[in-house]
């Protein structure tokens, strides 16, 4: 097991509890009364102990997180004291443990043998996954079965920040967005730094000579020209021409080294933003289908875009002109320092209101910007889901309401944008203004000591000249707030998607196998998208290499959830598949994709040709392959009559095809895939009559040699099929081959007699 957390090691020693004879354990934050109040259940080989504490809840939860006072700097540490009131239950008296969901909350009640049910505790819905895992633990030492050593050996992190208390909001990753290190980030980004270390070498170096060459410019426009040249004193006295001459010299080195890291720099940001936006759409395809769908279409594209986008200027103008411009303000400063130290002193007066402003308004911008973020994220997400449904929009004439729905995105995205634009419009003019208010004290102290004789007109303007060439670097460190902001918020949220944990992982010793033979095996398999609401229950089906299983049954029975878990899309709570003898959780995800095709009744057509379609599943595939794949699939006629035959192009969706047409495209790519398990999920659901007879004859021929697991409403599909397996409401009711289900004249006798009655009221209607 484990090791406890501190929470769990003081509620057993308080109670006296050997923690070896501790199997699995929950805390329950609710009373059943309604009130909250930690109880513990303690699940052992024997018996089951219910620990209540009268006092309050370690930790009081609200809609946002942990309830912590302003005035506390960290939460406290959830170490419960008692009283307690220990109830200790043997497991033999035990019938059952079930979990009771309500709303937002559930409840364990157990049954004892006489029959008699009650409620042991009651707990909010952030539990609801251990209190699932204690009941299924339960059951299996109940029938005397070892309990799963992955269930027992898990990890329990903390679900809420120890600072602030806000929930984080993703699972296995303990990231808070309020209380994360703004330096971490800024960290992190300097390692991606490099790969570009060459190019932003080169680019800081041409950066540093123009700004170099650039530094002399004042001084002999000033000092030289005036009190020299002109004044006929010092070196250069009388040579004027030569003066000049050298001023235009340094003016073409600065303008060169300016064009040299201008064009390195170009090349860079092309560079930079292909890769960050590579980085985040490779870091997506690692990520499991339920995170997709947990996710909008436009919130994606937002940070596949914009965020890499943001990103771009921290590479490209952040680093260099940053590493630039404090050099620039460390040279002049010195040179003014030099020159004179009490003028120079007399300029930087500003600058501690400008820090003191800085830091007021930097939390507040990086807060704006992620409010913008959500609400640009929002806005795309609308736009992303109108076009993909534009089809649903128009045949219900919604086209005002959806126009209504994006001006109030467009309007809440247009507030948060002025929001930001109104302060960055208001402070940064102010903290220029405060800069640029040294310049205005150099003219007046310093013509005041030219007319006292103590400097010269000259030096007056070379130190003028020096200031203005120190305001450019100092605005841009003003205005490296609001830069700084955008690129943390867009580097935070591209690191939430390159962190975040695939529910579905591949082991880094898993098996990788080029064939398999297609021996599928289900055993005792529970499943539930959501804890404690199971879809699959108990779910257990063999199919032989070679043998084609059809599944029947209503509705919402599980049928193409199983085929999901079969395939390694979702991983089961309970149970295990079994492929080859070996677990699905064991093979590597190259091994199961390569060897198991799906063709699904929801078809999704890339932007392409037809010819690029089917060669999705396999790139390497000549055209006689494509064409080959195409017949068998009886597309190839359909699409010869195509303005381009194979090299037409179809729009995103297919929306220029027909559903049976997608659906034999669809088929066609999983003919090309030549798997070794074939997966029919409602293949022929979208097709007529006649297009289902073409598409058997191609489905009859596809299937031979390979295990095929076909779902079908129209029992009629099912005519070849070895065994049958009838399921509802996520079990298995009845399996066996079509004349020993009909002959108990059980659910499947039902499920043939409304298919057939159905096909009589049809044949009546054509009639």
């Amino acid at each position: 097991m484990r090791t406890l957390p501190e929470e769990m090691e003081a509620v057993l020693r308080q109670n006296r509890i050997a923690e070896e004879d501790l199997v699995y354990w929950m805390v329950c934050d609710r009373t059943t009364d309604g009130r909250f109040s930690d109880t513990y259940l303690l699940l052992g080989r024997d018996a089951l102990t219910i620990l209540s504490s009268a006092g309050p809840p370690s930790l009081e939860k609200d809609y946002k997180g942990f309830v912590k006072s302003k005035k506390e700097k960290k939460l406290p540490k959830p170490i419960p004291s008692g009283p307690w009131t220990k109830e200790t239950i043997e497991l033999g008296k035990v019938a059952s443990l079930s979990v009771v969901n309500l709303v937002a909350s559930g409840m364990m009640v157990i049954k004892g043998e006489d029959g008699e049910q009650r409620v042991v505790a009651a707990f909010t819905n952030g539990h609801m996954s251990r209190a699932a895992k204690l009941a299924s633990i339960f059951g299996k030492l109940k029938k005397n079965e070892e309990p799963d050593p992955h269930e027992l050996n898990e990890e329990l992190g903390q679900g809420s920040c120890p600072k602030c208390g806000m929930i984080y909001p993703e699972k296995g990753r303990q990231v808070c967005p309020k209380c994360i290190k703004k330096h971490a980030i800024f960290t992190r980004l300097l390692s991606f730094a490099g790969a570009y270390k060459v190019s932003i070498f080169f680019i800081v170096l041409f950066m540093l000579l123009n700004s170099a060459t650039g530094l002399a410019i004042p001084y002999l426009q000033g000092t030289v020209l005036f009190d020299q040249a002109l004044g006929g004193e010092g070196t250069f006295a009388g040579k004027i021409g030569l003066v000049i001459l050298l001023i235009i010299g340094f003016r073409t080195l600065s303008l060169l080294f300016g064009i040299l890291f201008g064009a390195i720099n170009a090349k860079l940001a092309a560079n930079v933003s292909f890769d960050l936006k590579s980085t985040v759409f490779s870091a997506m395809q690692r990520l499991s289908l339920n995170f997709f769908q947990r996710k909008q279409t436009g919130q994606l594209m937002t940070r596949v875009n914009n965020d890499a986008t943001e990103l771009q200027y921290f590479f490209v103008d952040g680093m260099s002109y940053f590493i630039v411009n404090a050099m620039n303000i460390i040279g002049i400063t010195a040179i003014l320092l030099i020159m004179d130290w009490k003028l120079t002193l007399l300029c930087f007066i500003p600058l501690p209101v400008v820090f003191f402003i800085v830091r007021k308004v930097f939390p507040r911008l990086w807060r704006l910007s992620w409010r913008r973020h959500r609400k640009v994220s929002a806005m795309n997400s609308i736009i992303s889901d109108t076009i993909r449904g534009t089809r649903v929009v128009k045949s219900f004439g919604k086209e005002q309401n959806e126009i209504e729905r994006f001006q109030r995105a467009n309007i809440s995205f247009s507030d948060a944008e002025q929001t930001v634009n109104k302060l960055g419009g208001t402070v940064f003019p102010v903290l220029n203004l405060l800069t640029q208010m040294g310049g205005l004290l150099i003219w007046a102290f310093g013509g005041w000591m030219v007319m006292k004789d103590q400097f010269s007109f000259g030096q007056v303007l070379t130190f003028v000249n020096y200031m203005y060439m120190l305001y450019g670097p100092i605005q841009f460190m003003n205005n490296i707030v609001n830069w700084w902001s955008h690129c943390m918020s867009a580097a935070q949220r591209i690191f939430e998607i390159q962190d975040a944990v695939p529910e579905v992982a591949e082991k880094p010793d898993a098996i990788h196998l080029e064939e398999l033979k297609g021996d599928i095996r289900v055993s005792n398999v529970v499943f539930g998208y959501e804890p404690n609401k199971a879809i699959l229950k108990d779910v257990t089906i063999q199919a032989k290499p070679g043998q084609m299983i059809g599944i029947v049954g209503h509705s919402g029975a599980g049928k193409s959830t199983l085929v999901n878990l079969i395939s390694r899309l979702y991983d089961v709570n309970e149970g295990e598949i079994r492929i080859d003898g070996i677990n699905v959780k064991d093979l590597t995800t190259a091994s199961l994709r390569k060897n198991i095709g799906i063709v699904s009744q929801d078809v999704y057509v890339f932007s392409g040709s037809i010819a690029e379609n089917i060669a999705y599943a396999d790139a390497d595939c000549t055209i006689a392959d494509i064409v080959n794949a195409a017949k068998i699939a009886n597309a190839h006629d359909y699409i010869e009559k195509l303005p381009d035959g194979y090299d037409t192009i179809i729009g995103t969706g297919g929306h220029n095809l027909s559903g049976g047409e997608k659906q034999r495209l669809s088929i066609a790519r999983a003919i090309l895939h030549n798997p070794k398990i074939l997966i029919l999920d409602e293949a022929t659901a979208s097709l007529d009559t006649e297009t289902e007879l073409q598409i058997q004859e191609a489905l009859d021929s596809l299937i031979k040699g390979r295990t095929t697991i076909a779902i079908a409403h129209r029992l009629s599909t099912l005519r070849n099929a070895d065994y049958l397996v009838v399921m509802d409401h996520g079990k298995v009711v009845e399996a066996g081959t079509h004349e020993e289900l009909m002959s108990k004249e059980g659910a499947y006798h039902g499920l043939v007699k409304k298919h057939d009655e159905a096909l009589k009221m049809k044949e009546g209607i054509i009639a």
